[in-house]
């Protein structure tokens, strides 16, 4: 595209180009940019998501077993959900609760020990309530132990 003044017999003539090129690269370099971004916005999407609904589901399983814990609040590692776990939640008063059903001492020792034959890097978590005495969680820990379980997990609050 030529602007100016027609070219005269031996006379400088003005003639002014526009270079779209340089505006087409950066229009590119942002239409990747944004194409980036977007993909790490959903893929944190996802990942709340999942984390939101693994927290639903641990609610329904508490509120199917009706029992209220008021675990203590902490801030440590995750543990790995890829593993098998078996969650116990130790109430104040009453029975330890595995899975949704309450069981007693004697049964708990054989859970632990069915548990091991299953898979020897089964995760135990302990959710015991802020007021139940060291003791009992200890005396859980130690005979997960004397099973074979030595992966252990102390269950908090966020």
């Amino acid at each position: 595209m030529a602007i100016g003044k027609q070219p005269e017999e031996g006379a400088d003539s003005i003639f002014a180009d526009i270079n779209i090129t340089p505006l087409t690269d950066v229009f590119l370099v942002m239409v990747i940019i944004f194409m980036v971004s977007a993909l790490a916005v959903q893929v944190e999407a996802r990942q709340e998501k999942k984390k939101a609904t693994t927290q639903q589901e641990q609610a329904e399983i508490e509120k199917k077993s009706g029992i209220k814990v008021n675990l203590p609040s902490g801030a440590a590692q995750e543990i790995d959900t890829s593993k098998a776990s078996l969650v116990l939640i130790v109430p104040i008063t009453g029975d330890v609760v595995i899975g949704g059903k309450a069981m007693h001492d004697s049964e708990i020792d054989n859970l632990f020990r069915a548990a091991f034959a299953r898979d020897k890097g089964t995760q135990v978590v302990l959710k015991a309530d802020k007021g139940v005495q060291h003791g009992r969680v200890v005396n859980l820990m130690e005979r997960a132990k004397q099973a074979g379980l030595t992966r252990l997990a102390i269950g908090t609050s966020g």
